[in-house]
């Protein structure tokens, strides 16, 4: 789902901007509100240094964990605010930042005729990772049930991609083998390299990324809306 079929970056960069001027009208207006939102986005996706692991990978519910490591983040950068300040302005932020990438969140343009038109033929199933907390909002927000027949997310999984388990999980759910399924996705180490965990023929695709030798895709494609033309070639042959 995340960037294969939707904007997710866009939608990042929109809310880190609304977040990052809330934040500088709680602290103050010469708060380094960009720096701050940065940080935070890199936390979510769960790029924290040894000292920021301790002390929040213990936390299992995601919504406190965002908001412990937005009161980390204020510390680190000398706002040394009273406990009940920061608790609510960490709460205050989190809500900013995680109701607007919802309403900025949406499918790339031309994907959802896509797969209208590929659901004719094939069925699909989407495996996204991520903890529920946000990705059921994202599955909502476009309505994606009405375009695939089924949606996996990693979340709510015991494993997530590149764990051959949810690939497993999605051929079961298709009724189908490794050997009759094609992956797609953006990411080389989570969706390529769990294809190939799974022996299922994979397509890369690649936006603007850097390829990695060690990762091997069958295919290489620039945008999801190629995808189409690469699979009527295949079927021909």
């Amino acid at each position: 789902m995340d960037e294969t079929l939707c904007d997710t970056s866009k939608a990042n960069k929109l809310a880190l901007s609304d977040m990052a001027s809330k934040a500088c009208k709680l602290i103050n207006a010469d708060f380094d509100g960009a720096g701050f939102a940065q940080h935070y986005l890199q936390g979510i996706y769960r790029e924290l240094s040894p000292s920021y692991t301790a002390k929040l990978l213990p936390i299992t519910d995601e919504e406190s964990f965002r908001q412990q490591l937005i009161q980390l983040i204020l510390i680190d950068m000398g706002e040394t605010l009273p406990l009940e300040q920061s608790i609510s302005i960490a709460k205050d932020l989190q809500h900013t930042f995680d109701e607007a990438r919802t309403q900025y969140f949406d499918f790339f343009d031309n994907i959802e005729a896509l797969l209208t038109r590929m659901r004719q033929h094939y069925q699909l199933v989407v495996i996204t990772n991520g903890p529920e907390f946000s990705q059921v909002a994202k599955v909502e927000r476009v309505n994606l049930s009405r375009y695939v027949d089924h949606i996996i997310i990693g979340g709510q999984e015991p494993a997530q991609k590149p764990d051959k388990s949810i690939f497993d999980k999605a051929l079961r759910l298709c009724n189908c083998t490794a050997q009759e399924a094609i992956h797609v996705g953006d990411s080389l180490s989570a969706d390529i390299q769990g294809a190939i965990n799974a022996n299922i023929k994979n397509v890369w695709i690649q936006h603007q990324q850097t390829p990695d030798a060690s990762i091997q895709a069958d295919w290489v494609i620039n945008t999801p809306l190629d995808l189409e033309d690469l699979l009527d070639n295949i079927l021909s042959h």
